[in-house]
């Protein structure tokens, strides 16, 4: 075959066509032989792509928050569906874009922010100060360091840093706050009737309606679909570990790591900050550096916290006069640590420099670095030991469960027999999820997924907790299948029954309407529907003795003529109806509202309006950036 090609490729026409062939190649085509480009990103905002691990690591902690939230009344196959991801993709994309606005337009959050930040949060705090100690504590439970911390933090209020600008530039006059105080506390004066439930026309209900409704409303008469699952599960409090280590074996432990329980040099530190704005001018830094340096020449000890007072541009500490507390070194910025940490106890500093302004530190006190006794740290080394050994044996059972129902996909008969574990039965659940396992949305997620439900194979290693895990099997499915009649009758017949009182309930309400528009009285008309009118004078919209129905339907009414009512038919949840008369409408009682409660109105506003500022500034941002979404990989 080859030699009869090569007999055919002769001739100045055939070099012609070859020629064209290889430029095409050349230049269309062949770099995709040496170049395989695979896109994985759920979305591209810009040139930063958000990956589909951060997207379902986003979308798993929100699955988590709102299973904690709710408990029983969660249901995660809210999170399956595709305009959840979308939700939760979109926040994420103007996260991306309001971080890439913050790099155009030079916003960064200050080391300052930060601090103040994690200084003001409760669980690091001991008598309402900030306590070094109980911070790295809890960071260390939580496995993090204080810098891993710091930058979740910081990310933080760069997102809002955009928002803030924009509500700090609107400007809500007294006439506005005025205006939605007079919409908002709007008074009404309101007549209503409930009228009682008439009989249906007729109650009788034929196996045929029976039979012709089900048929027609199966949806409304379903058992859902629903999985058991067997399961092995590895618990590493449950594993049995060596016996506790000696006290040999704890002090070598003790001397080789020693320098864990020494702590920290600490020092008591006192600030006085002077501002200098970003992009400042030349002659801004001269005029920060002047006041930084006359106030360090007239500060001393005694009346450095009133010149804090006095002078501070660090709102979060001038109260305290400057007080910082005690500070280890790493948790402000280099400038300030290498200034404070060569300063002498009792001496104030010259003026250092830092991204916020310059700083007049005074070193009130010094705690220096010991390390605790042995005596004082041995139990600790004791659950550290015990711990360290009862993870290493949770990975080891971990790991081996993972390998053995990998390598046997069909059935957890092999990995439960190889390592003692015993086979649990998790009982029927739901997409919405069940109890025990099944209130893990990881576990429903599986056990409903195509590999585990339709393809018969074991699950992955689910963890559900720290050093806790389950790898699942379908043992039993049972599709979602409509109740039969003969179970639902009685609900049926009820089902038919109600919907012949809700119309013989509409079309009274609609008749007594039409007679209370042509000018017959409503308290006659109550009477004869064997009701009476209750009256509101004065009602606001969030008056407790009105019904919701109605008063919602109240305050969407237009206003009344002068002289007149405006009516309405009202339905109510029962499926009732009530007959409704706005009678008068007048604005707010500006003598309820006092100075200071106008002032948090105000700032709401402010901040609503900053909400809508940002939603119309992100949607300009989602004009003129690329965006693309691969909504086959969410």
């Amino acid at each position: 075959m080859l030699q009869a090609l090569r007999n055919k490729l002769h001739g100045w026409p055939t070099i012609v066509v070859l020629g064209i062939c290889v430029f095409a190649v050349a230049f269309f085509g062949i770099e995709s032989y040496f170049m395989s480009q695979t896109e994985t990103f759920v979305a591209k905002v810009g040139k930063h792509e958000i990956s589909q691990q951060q997207f379902q690591d986003r979308l798993n902690r929100l699955r988590r928050q709102d299973s904690e939230r709710m408990g029983a009344q969660f249901d995660a196959s809210v999170y399956e569906k595709p305009e959840m991801k979308q939700r939760v993709l979109d926040a994420m994309i103007d996260q991306q874009l309001l971080q890439q606005a913050n790099d155009d337009l030079g916003l960064k959050v200050s080391d300052q922010a930060v601090r103040d930040s994690i200084a003001a949060i409760p669980a690091f705090q001991t008598d309402g100060r900030f306590d070094p100690a109980a911070y790295r504590a809890a960071l260390a439970g939580a496995g993090q360091t204080p810098a891993m911390f710091e930058s979740d933090v910081r990310t933080s209020l760069a997102l809002s840093l955009l928002p803030d600008a924009l509500a700090a530039s609107t400007i809500v006059s007294d006439e506005d706050v005025q205006r939605f105080i007079d919409l908002q506390m709007q008074r009404r004066d309101l007549r209503y009737v409930v009228l009682p439930k008439p009989a249906p026309a007729d109650a009788t209900v034929t196996d045929a309606e029976i039979e012709s409704y089900y048929k027609a409303h199966q949806a409304d008469f379903m058992n859902p679909e629903q999985v058991s699952v067997k399961y092995l599960e590895v618990n590493g409090a449950d594993l049995k570990v060596d016996e506790q280590p000696g006290d040999a074996e704890l002090r070598k432990r003790y001397e080789d790591e020693k320098q864990r329980f020494v702590q920290p040099e600490q020092r008591l530190v006192s600030h006085i900050l002077v501002n200098v704005p970003k992009n400042a001018t030349p002659e801004q830094q001269k005029a920060a550096l002047a006041k930084a340096e006359k106030i360090a020449a007239q500060a001393t000890p005694e009346n450095f916290a009133k010149l804090a007072e006095q002078d501070s541009d660090d709102l979060g500490s001038r109260r305290q006069g400057g007080d910082l507390g005690w500070l280890e070194k790493g948790v402000t910025n280099a400038a300030f640590d290498e200034a404070l940490f060569s300063l002498q106890k009792g001496r104030i500093s010259k003026p250092v420099l830092s991204d916020e302004g310059y700083h007049i530190l005074w070193l009130r006190d010094v705690r220096s670095g010991q390390a605790k006794p042995f005596e004082e740290v041995r139990a600790q080394l004791v659950q550290e030991a015990s711990s360290g050994a009862r993870e290493r044996k949770y990975a080891e059972v971990a790991g081996k469960l993972a390998d053995k129902t990998y390598q046997n996909p069909a059935s957890l008969e092999p990995a439960a027999q190889e390592l003692g574990l015993t086979i649990k039965d998790s009982g029927l659940f739901p997409r919405s999820g069940g109890s025990g396992i099944a209130a893990d949305p990881k576990v429903v997620q599986a056990a409903f997924s195509d590999d585990v439900l339709a393809q018969g194979n074991n699950s992955g290693l689910l963890e559900l907790a720290p050093n806790h895990a389950v790898v699942i099997h379908v043992d039993r499915h049972v599709p979602a299948a409509a109740k039969p009649l003969a179970e639902v009758r009685d609900a049926v017949r009820q089902k038919i029954l109600d919907e012949r009182v809700a119309a013989a309930a509409k079309k009274q309400a609609d008749e007594l309407l039409r007679r209370l528009e042509k000018g017959e009285d409503m308290a006659a008309l109550a009477a004869s529907a064997g009701a009476s009118v209750q009256s509101a004078a004065g009602a606001v919209r969030m008056q407790p003795d009105v019904p919701q129905p109605v008063r919602e339907a109240a305050f969407l009414l237009p206003h009344p003529k002068p002289g007149a009512s405006a009516f309405q038919a009202v339905a109510l949840q029962d499926g009732g109806y009530a007959l409704l008369a706005v009678d008068k409408v007048q604005g707010a009682d500006a003598s309820k509202v006092s100075a200071q409660q106008r002032e948090m109105l105000r700032q709401s506003m402010i901040r609503a309006y900053g909400e809508v500022a940002t939603e119309g500034y992100l949607d300009a941002l989602k004009k003129r950036t690329e965006i693309k979404v691969a909504k086959d990989r969410m």
